[in-house]
């Protein structure tokens, strides 16, 4: 799933769970930003394995920038996304 138009060419990816406000709230964050970014659902069989294998962890939300992962609540990550977009989209 894409968010808004593209204003990074900066690669995101987002794995979610069905329900997590976590999960909402960092996808609220990439849209609010205008963040582009691929969303898969841990739910879907085989994608909770592919980031284990990936990334070292299968708790959503995991967020992966230009191949980097971080993954916690949203307030853990939410200084990792400031540094990395900017509090008001793309430094």
């Amino acid at each position: 799933m894409s968010a808004t138009p593209q204003t990074t060419s900066t690669s995101v990816l987002l794995y979610t769970s069905p329900g997590c406000p976590d999960c909402a709230a960092v996808r609220n964050y990439l849209n609010e930003h205008r963040i582009d970014f691929e969303e898969r659902s841990v739910a879907n069989p085989g994608v909770a394995d592919e980031a284990k294998s990936r990334y070292g962890v299968r708790v959503a939300p995991i967020t992966v920038i230009a191949g980097n992962a971080i993954w916690g609540t949203f307030a853990e990550q939410k200084p990792k996304l400031d540094a990395t977009f900017g509090k008001n989209g793309m430094q």
